[in-house]
């Protein structure tokens, strides 16, 4: 295992670290209200915690779905959570342009699924020298992921995550095959479950996801049995009312109980 260095946080070394947050920023002051939030829980409980949170949803169902504040705000209202309450940040980038710009605020890039092939936006993540974490694509095999890692060490960045997220299982589903936790570790790359994404039902709205929220907590629990180093989570204090994903989003009032259980099974198994 190649342990990745994020700031002060480190990946790989036998302690399980929490990246959590809504799906996307809905304003700034409900960004930070949840990093807040999360960051005196994850305290409380003992895990290491990083905020993420998308300033642009560009993959949404329907053109008329709220994307976010976009590139600019949304990196001022994650350079204020990094400066001002001293919470490590990830964000997502869906161009390569957008890498070099992320880089001067972010502690971690992360690559949806459904760019985790292309190979520009992986090579301008790793010339950035930041730790980039890849969500596998729900089309892909977790053992062609070994692809995706050599383009973004062909910059002589060796700092990437694997997080896995479901793959495709016919129309509007997904299945999370704990097996591909496994397979990726065998790339002696950090693995994280992105647990709630796992959990989405592509467009099974017609115009936006639905999702399974019910099953969030026993999924959590069998990766962190099956071996993780790392748990993705979209937590939201109200996720019925969320602008985005929130029939697969942990509501934030649950999240404490269940990193007590998290933590209890990881130091069982871990």
């Amino acid at each position: 295992m190649n342990p990745v260095q994020a700031g002060d946080i480190t990946f790989g070394t036998g302690s399980l670290v929490l990246i959590a947050g809504p799906c996307v920023m809905e304003s700034k002051e409900h960004s930070r209200f949840m990093a807040r939030s999360l960051s005196e829980i994850t305290h409380r409980v003992g895990i290491q915690f990083i905020f993420k949170a998308s300033f642009d949803k560009a993959n949404r169902s329907s053109i008329e779905s709220y994307r976010g504040p976009g590139i600019e705000k949304g990196l001022d209202i994650l350079s204020g959570i990094k400066q001002d309450l001293g919470i490590p940040v990830t964000t997502d980038i869906h161009e390569p342009r957008q890498a070099e710009l992320a880089a001067q605020v972010v502690d971690i890039i992360q690559i949806p699924a459904f760019l985790c092939r292309q190979t520009d936006i992986l090579v301008a993540s790793g010339e950035t020298g930041l730790p980039v974490n890849v969500k596998k694509g729900q089309f892909m095999a977790p053992w062609d992921m070994k692809n995706v890692v050599k383009k973004i060490e062909s910059t002589g960045n060796t700092k990437v995550l694997l997080t896995e997220r479901g793959t495709s299982f016919g129309y509007n589903n997904l299945v999370c095959d704990m097996r591909s936790l496994g397979f990726m570790r065998q790339l002696n790359k950090p693995v994280v479950l992105d647990v709630t994404h796992s959990l989405q039902l592509p467009g099974g709205r017609g115009d936006s996801s639905s999702g399974n929220r019910e099953f969030i907590a026993p999924l959590a629990r069998a990766g962190t049995a099956f071996g993780i180093d790392a748990l993705f989570m979209e937590v939201h204090d109200r996720p019925d009312f969320a602008l985005s994903d929130g029939p697969n989003c942990l509501a934030l009032e649950d999240l404490e109980p269940l990193l007590k259980q998290l933590l209890q099974i990881h130091m069982v198994t871990g």
